[in-house]
């Protein structure tokens, strides 16, 4: 059940965040500016990172009294904190990580979705006095409801099968704060060879997931305007 708690809270926080830092990413790297093709390097390069690499770096960041973090810390003489090694901070540590990564994968769709949209409908609210952000909310975002309701998906599936970040940083410690459903199913079946557990859980996971995506299904697929 702490496992199960843990995964419910780190999808809750992640996906909203991650996906609206990618749709963010996206509207920032649209336009037509200098440097834009490093700028989407840059956001998208975090996600082509193997996992073990994405660890080791944010370690570094998250690494007690030498960490970047502590380090800038004790720049206004605050005392340093073991991000990795208190229950209170070690899940939202992850997110961080987990954010970081994602965001710049889905901002890759988005942006194509973007692109997708008539060119003419911009000139158009341009000539009616419409500002960005009205343009925005009435004509680029119920555009954009088929790519965002794809994003949803993909980004609860990431957020039930995060397994390789939780044993890279923190196995699951302390006392079972960062502990998520796949990563408590994966040591049940492979350090206590528990398979019936196991596979229970296994199923509780799937349906988990499933109802997750009907409900996605069933409240933006009707809004969503296909082209």
């Amino acid at each position: 059940m702490q496992s199960l708690w843990n995964n419910l809270l780190y999808a809750l926080i992640t996906i909203p965040l991650a996906v609206t830092l990618a749709l963010l990413m996206a509207l920032a790297v649209n336009r037509r500016l200098r440097g834009n093709a490093l700028v989407r390097a840059a956001f998208f390069i975090p996600s082509l990172l193997p996992m073990i690499a994405i660890a080791n770096l944010w370690l570094f960041f998250y690494t007690p009294q030498l960490g970047i973090l502590n380090s800038l810390l004790a720049w206004f003489s605050l005392p340093a904190v073991n991000w990795l090694g208190e229950p209170d901070t070690t899940l939202y540590c992850l997110m961080a990580v987990s954010v970081w990564r994602e965001a710049g994968f889905f901002m890759i769709f988005y942006l194509a979705a973007l692109q997708q949209i008539d060119p003419r409908l911009s000139e158009a609210a341009a000539i009616e006095g419409a500002s960005r952000r009205y343009f925005f909310r009435r004509v680029q975002w119920p555009l954009l409801l088929p790519t965002t309701l794809f994003v949803l998906i993909n980004a609860s599936m990431n957020a039930f099968r995060i397994v390789d970040q939780v044993i890279a940083m923190t196995n699951g410690g302390p006392n079972n704060s960062s502990s998520l459903l796949l990563f408590y199913i994966y040591r049940t079946a492979f350090s206590f060879w528990d398979m019936p557990a196991a596979s229970a859980m296994t199923v509780v996971l799937l349906v988990i997931l499933g109802s997750i995506a009907l409900i996605k299904f069933h409240l933006l697929d009707k809004r969503a305007h296909y082209q």
